[in-house]
């Protein structure tokens, strides 16, 4: 299998930031650096990344987490700052799936399978995400419409969405919003367009899955049916 698909069946990234160690020349097959997106995995080849032995596993572990405020969605960090992973009691070599950025919070998963990883975070597939939003001023009509069709960022025209006014004064609005793409602050960007903050961010659901009951900082196991739900 090519070397992304070997580093994310074993556990240790996506599919895609498997490429990135691959690029900054973290990943060598038989003591040998790679640089080659395209090199497969013999049965026989030994891989290393940062010259640690790379075994495939199967057994996987799956959280769900609501992430509080104030914690990155990475593995770790060079400034010391807070990391999601740190909230999980675990000894495997776990990963946020996707991202919640530092000031949001809600539902967040984490795991080792780099194969859903790829599924779940890949725009082709086109997964919904729930969120709660609060912004700092009234959102009219057009407005609205003008989000939920879909607006230019950076060159890129996003996919329709769905805006859900919960309540509205002068002041501020409160919605819930459904989003298929999940780019890099997309929500926070979309308001910013229209000249309004998000004050409040909250991710409450994935697809069918709903973060429930979970209070910040809590996680638990997904279930077997849950785990299959999202492979399928």
């Amino acid at each position: 299998m090519r070397i992304n698909k070997f580093l994310a069946t074993a556990g240790i990234a996506s599919r895609r930031k498997a490429e990135e160690y691959v690029i900054a020349g973290r990943v060598k097959v038989n003591d040998v650096i790679i640089l080659d997106l395209s090199t497969y995995i013999k049965p026989d080849d030994l891989v290393y990344v940062d010259n640690k032995l790379v075994t495939l596993t199967n057994d996987f572990e799956y959280y769900m987490l609501n992430k509080p405020k104030g914690y990155l969605s990475t593995v770790s960090d060079d400034r010391n700052r807070k990391t999601v992973v740190s909230l999980i009691n675990t000894n495997a070599r776990i990963y946020p799936v996707g991202r919640l950025d530092y000031d949001s919070e809600g539902l967040l998963l984490l795991t080792n399978d780099g194969e859903l990883t790829n599924k779940l975070t890949h725009p082709k597939h086109n997964i919904s995400k729930t969120y709660i939003v609060k912004i700092d001023s009234n959102l009219n009509d057009s407005e609205k419409t003008k989000l939920e069709n879909g607006i230019v960022l950076d060159g890129y025209k996003l996919h329709q969405c769905e805006i859900d006014t919960i309540q509205s004064r002068l002041d501020f609005t409160e919605m819930q919003i459904v989003i298929y793409e999940g780019r890099n602050r997309e929500i926070r960007k979309m308001f910013e367009s229209i000249h309004k903050k998000v004050v409040f961010l909250k991710r409450i659901k994935i697809a069918e899955l709903s973060l429930g009951n979970l209070k910040r900082g809590e996680y638990r196991t997904l279930t077997e049916k849950e785990v299959s739900y999202l492979k399928n």
